[in-house]
């Protein structure tokens, strides 16, 4: 490790790249503690405390909604409009066309830019809502003016966010977007520690060697599902042209264990997040019906073994559903007759294309048990152990160890490139 170290700090241009980033995360962190006048910080923090929902929703944002800070909604609205077009380009062919192309793709991230702009503004207006609708009276003095100025302010941060994800994308230093959640959720381990070191007793001594034995182990199954994948083999047709014989190579189609990343759980929390949401709204309705129908929805989802059965079915169902969006079988197979290549005993063609998306599927059951036990894991510590602790929840270390290893795998094809311009 410290060879690569040394490797990075000598090459000029990686070593800025790296400080870049750096100095990008920085800017994030200082731009979370940056609050908007009139929030009573306090009352805000005791609020998200005694919300499961919205504690969530504050980790992913790197503790900006807990401070209201101008960047308070984080990167959930470009993720969000990313979302709504990954699910169009399954419904309309054009789009799905246009994701083929580099000039296409390009053309959707656009558009995803723009759809960043109103979703920023519909969630910042709904989150301030909700926290003047709350009894603790968080917002004080919400005029016309103070309201607009304030959800521009937030839709400006979000937007500084983005450009901040994609200025560190150009680096190739890791996903920008990635690198900010992971400076998030990092973010607050520091205070999760200074919280355990305070109220340490000797009696949770073997209830923290335990929070720590399945953080390991947890990062570990991480590291294995993340790595894990495997090799169809696949031969190429012998060809003759002229005097000289090609092919006849064999090598192998991977096939990863978890295709889809960390997306699923991402897809799950934005869904299981919606009906408390809405329900929130309408708590304090004038109609009888709709209040306690929201008041119904509230208890359900916050319901430890219903919100922990939903979320389960989420991350698996949507595990499988991503995986159908970025894997397509129908082109590997073309791409494979098109080479001359073939599965040994497959035939080309339409077998060829059913044998890789049945394996794909038996494959991605693991990934997705996996996945679906990750997200649940902080909800089975909490039943066994009876202490809440989002620091270490499956989804944080999931979130932090995929970071993690794109990063590094993107650092060291960089370092493997200077090593070919050497020879």
């Amino acid at each position: 490790m410290l060879e690569k170290i040394s490797q990075i700090w000598k090459a000029k241009d990686l070593r800025q790249s790296v400080l870049f980033v750096l100095a990008m995360l920085a800017i994030f962190r200082m731009a979370a503690h940056i609050p908007i006048p009139g929030v009573d910080v306090i009352a805000l923090k005791q609020f998200f405390a005694s919300n499961q929902i919205l504690g969530l929703i504050n980790l992913f944002s790197g503790g900006g909604m807990e401070n209201f800070s101008i960047v308070m909604m984080g990167v959930a609205p470009y993720i969000t409009a990313s979302i709504i077009f990954q699910l169009l380009a399954m419904i309309i062919p054009a789009l799905e066309e246009l994701q083929k192309e580099e000039a296409g793709r390009q053309k959707i991230n656009m558009w995803t830019r723009y759809l960043t702009v109103p979703m920023s503004i519909l969630q910042a207006y709904g989150m301030i809502t909700l926290l003047n609708r709350s009894t603790l009276g968080i917002i004080s003095n919400l005029g016309g003016w103070t309201l607009i100025s304030t959800v521009l302010t937030i839709t400006a941060g979000t937007i500084f966010l983005m450009w901040l994800g994609e200025l560190i994308s150009e680096k190739h230093i890791g996903n920008g977007i990635s690198l900010l959640i992971f400076a998030g959720i990092i973010a607050g381990l520091p205070g999760a520690a200074q919280q355990i070191a305070v109220t340490f007793d000797a009696s949770q001594l073997f209830t923290l060697i335990g929070f720590i034995a399945v953080a390991v182990i947890t990062v570990v199954g991480v590291v294995i599902i993340n790595e894990g994948q495997r090799n169809v083999p696949v031969v190429y047709a012998k060809q003759i042209r002229g005097n000289r014989m090609y092919g006849g190579t064999q090598t192998h189609l991977p096939l990863r264990v978890n295709m889809a990343g960390v997306m699923p759980i991402i897809f799950a929390i934005s869904v299981i997040l919606f009906p408390s949401m809405i329900a929130q709204f309408f708590i304090h309705a004038r109609t009888s019906f709709i209040s306690q129908a929201a008041e119904w929805t509230l208890q359900a989802f916050n319901n430890q073994l219903v919100y922990g059965i939903l979320y389960f079915i989420l991350v698996f169902g949507f595990t499988y559903f991503y995986t159908e969006v970025i894997f397509h079988p129908t082109q590997i197979a073309e791409n494979l007759q098109k080479q001359g290549a073939f599965i040994p005993g497959i035939r080309p063609g339409k077998h060829t294309e059913d044998y890789i998306g049945k394996t794909t599927y038996k494959i991605i059951f693991v990934g997705a048990l996996f996945l679906a036990l990750i997200a649940i894991l902080p909800l089975i510590l909490r039943y066994f152990t009876g202490i809440q602790s989002l620091a270490i929840g499956g989804t944080s270390i999931l979130i932090v160890v995929a970071v993690i290893i794109e990063t590094v795998k993107q650092i060291e094809a960089q370092l493997t490139m200077r090593e070919y311009e050497g020879y």
